[in-house]
């Protein structure tokens, strides 16, 4: 199994338009982040978690050619955005793209993108066949995505699990219900936004902490904004197993399998 790290930035990106702050002004092309997804590639399978604005972007800067499903976290745009770009792979794949998600989910994008809906479709666009999903294993062409149900403020959003990996953005709070079907993991993906507390993310104090309730062999954090700080800053500052995700950072390992 194959993660890359599509994009690990926050819902404005860094840097941040407009802004002159020294991480939006770095040269490290690790503070460079687009918004937030992954790439999961197991065997001959290609799945992507979340499509945000910069999903075409992400497609053609790591030449992902195959693409079997899409699975979605939650509805808000930063995660969403990017479906219309979807159109090429219906093109090269001639088949619909499933897409998984909540009813929520699924009716924002319903909302959003009604055009793909509309019982009289304009020529060329998306093709997609929804999957509802709640918060029960399901599976998606041979693998189980086991979801992890955070809050993100008062929203719920689905993280994934997937074998001993462990993807979850945009979590303030999880619930003990929901630590415990993390606990196991090997790798941890986790949000960690700034310093700072916040009304909708976890910190990275707060991020640290519940890495520390998991005991994984490895962390990696994500969704990261500007105000968190220059990447070489603070990785040198983090614990020997937890690490700072940058967008087209893969890892690879085959104990999930």
């Amino acid at each position: 199994m194959t993660i890359t790290f599509l994009g690990t930035g926050t819902s404005q990106g860094v840097p941040v338009i407009g802004c002159n702050c020294g991480t939006c002004t770095s040269l490290d092309f690790r503070d460079k982040r687009l918004r937030s997804s992954i790439h999961i590639q197991i065997k001959d399978k290609s799945y992507v978690i979340d499509t945000g604005p910069d999903f075409r972007m992400q497609m053609l800067r790591e030449g992902i050619k195959q693409l079997d499903a899409i699975i979605y976290t939650h509805e808000h745009k930063d995660h969403t955005a990017g479906l219309d770009d979807i159109r090429p792979f219906n093109f090269m794949q001639m088949k619909d793209m499933p897409i998984y998600g909540t009813k929520p989910v699924l009716d924002q994008i319903r909302k959003e993108f009604s055009y793909v809906f509309s019982p009289k479709k304009y020529p060329g666009v998306p093709q997609i066949i929804t999957h509802e999903i709640s918060n029960e294993p399901f599976e998606v062409l041979g693998t189980t995505f086991c979801p992890i149900e955070v809050l993100h403020y008062k929203l719920p959003v689905f993280g994934y699990r997937i074998h001993d990996f462990t993807y979850i953005t945009d979590a303030k709070y999880i619930s003990e219900v929901e630590l415990k079907k993390i606990k196991g993991t090997k790798v941890l993906v986790l949000n960690a936004l700034q310093i700072k507390e916040h009304l909708s993310h976890l910190t990275l104090a707060e991020a640290l902490q519940i890495i520390e309730i998991i005991k994984p062999e490895k962390a990696y954090l994500t969704h990261i904004s500007h105000r968190l700080g220059i990447h070489a800053d603070i990785e040198k500052d983090l614990p020997e197993n937890v690490f700072l995700a940058h967008d087209g950072l893969k890892i690879t390992f085959d104990q999930c399998i």
